[in-house]
């Protein structure tokens, strides 16, 4: 897996998926199929279905008398297929090249194993029962395989991960200086920090000033060094959207909010705290 995501051999691929994918007139499905509704990936979740149809057919299959039952379920996981697997291309093509690369295969592995059980059911359908259940056999290792390299993707890569769930174990209680006022343009994202962890502050009036944790919870961009468009901050890697007032993702990819701090002003220097 290591090799595989310093590997550039795919890339050509990467680049043309990624951008038939973005190009794809989804309007605000894409944020639904993301998951920004559910608080996280959507894709994990309508992966179940599919997974646990074929499953229970492999089970069957070893089962005398349940020839029609295990074909039902291999037709159930086929029709839950096509939906995961939009999500799951939906959210690839938001993420950074080392996870696209992994991200490649364990498509292709998905796919292979799609193509198997459709195999599987043909042969079903068609009386041919045992060679159904090889077809269904094979199908369900080619997913397995497919599912572990999706759980290096969300374990050892965090694609998916909130990269701004640490914020409030790191910051410090109470107030902290983060910039003197007359150093804030108006409308400008600005890097300061609160403690150790990075934070966007944007000073929205005259006596206004916003703050936000920098790293992006999508893939950790730096927000500072994003746009403020009607009252949000936009992150400059993926586009995802945060409310200033209260770190809102009004726009995904990203599916969690972002950490906000309270803000004052004292003596002309701007000081924040992590909202309770």
């Amino acid at each position: 897996m290591e090799r595989l995501e310093k590997s550039p051999r795919g890339d050509l691929v990467v680049d043309a998926l990624r951008g038939a994918v973005r190009s794809l007139p989804l309007g605000r499905g894409r944020d639904v199929l993301h998951g920004r509704w559910l608080g996280h990936p959507v894709h994990p979740l309508l992966v179940q279905f599919p997974l646990g149809a074929w499953l229970s057919a492999a089970v069957l299959d070893l089962v005398p008398g349940q020839a029609r039952a295990a074909r039902l379920l291999v037709a159930a996981g086929l029709a839950g297929a096509g939906p995961a697997a939009l999500a799951g291309w939906v959210d690839w093509a938001e993420m950074r090249r080392p996870q696209q690369r992994v991200g490649l295969v364990h498509a292709a592995a998905n796919i292979a194993g799609v193509g198997l059980y459709a195999a599987s059911l043909t042969a079903r359908c068609r009386g041919r029962h045992w060679r159904g259940r090889m077809w269904g056999f094979c199908g369900l290792t080619a997913i397995g395989v497919g599912g572990a390299i999706g759980g290096h993707l969300a374990y050892r890569q965090a694609a998916g991960a909130n990269h701004a769930e640490q914020v409030a174990a790191l910051v410090p209680p109470g107030w902290h200086v983060v910039a003197d006022l007359a150093d804030l343009p108006l409308g400008r994202p600005q890097r300061g920090h609160v403690g150790e962890v990075a934070v966007v502050v944007v000073r929205t009036g005259e006596d206004t000033v916003r703050v936000l944790a920098d790293r992006c919870s999508h893939m950790a961009g730096p927000l500072s060094a994003g746009e403020v468009v009607d009252g949000c901050v936009v992150c400059p890697w993926h586009g995802s959207t945060f409310r200033l007032e209260d770190g809102w993702n009004v726009t995904g990819p990203a599916t969690a909010p972002q950490p906000a701090f309270e803000s004052r002003i004292v003596d002309g220097r701007i000081e924040a705290r992590l909202s309770s």
